[in-house]
């Protein structure tokens, strides 16, 4: 297993990490392995959604409304003139 050193790291994060650490029942080292590893989910999941959200945008891009259809717009403002 690789070791990881960091430089200047700041005591107010430090003393964070420390009270994580403990109220988890967990080392210093084990509780910076827990919260680097959430921290790489969570970027990606977020990077998942940002695609996903693309494809939405994309597919949003290149629809075309079928011939006949009803303008949703159209329909709205008619109701809403009733």
């Amino acid at each position: 297993m690789a070791t990881l050193y960091v430089r200047d790291f700041p005591d107010a994060l430090h003393t964070r990490v420390k009270e994580l650490a403990t109220a988890g029942q967990r080392s210093v080292s084990a509780e910076v392995i827990v919260l680097i590893d959430r921290a790489l989910e969570h970027e990606e999941l977020r990077d998942r959604r940002m695609r996903a959200l693309r494809r939405i945008a994309r597919r949003r891009r290149g629809a075309t409304p079928r011939p006949g259809a009803a303008d949703t717009l159209t329909m709205l403002s008619e109701d809403r003139a009733r």
